[in-house]
């Protein structure tokens, strides 16, 4: 059960290289049980695909998924932050 203090963030992700997108897809594998949603939208106009990401998570945990997806070649994150209190308890066994 995971007791440590979660936060709800949004973690944007733009992909220029099409090559990094197996390897992003898997580390989204890795981290489904934080993951509340994600949309996706291509955009051939310019060559790129753009990613959002809900999370509810421990900050560490964001934090390591938002910077293992930006060391991807071709593939820029950020993350942002709810202004709402952090939540004991509220991951994914929450």
């Amino acid at each position: 059960m995971e007791t440590s203090q979660t936060r709800v963030a949004l973690i944007g992700i733009i992909v220029e290289n099409p090559d990094a997108v197996e390897r992003l897809n898997g580390l989204l594998h890795q981290y489904g049980p934080y993951i509340i949603g994600r949309m996706g939208i291509p955009y051939p106009k310019r060559g790129v695909n753009i990613i959002s990401v809900a999370v509810d998570a421990p900050a560490d945990v964001i934090s390591a998924l938002s910077g293992k997806l930006g060391r991807l070649p071709g593939v820029s994150t950020k993350a942002v932050y709810a202004k709402l209190p952090p939540e004991r308890g509220a991951g994914i066994d929450g």
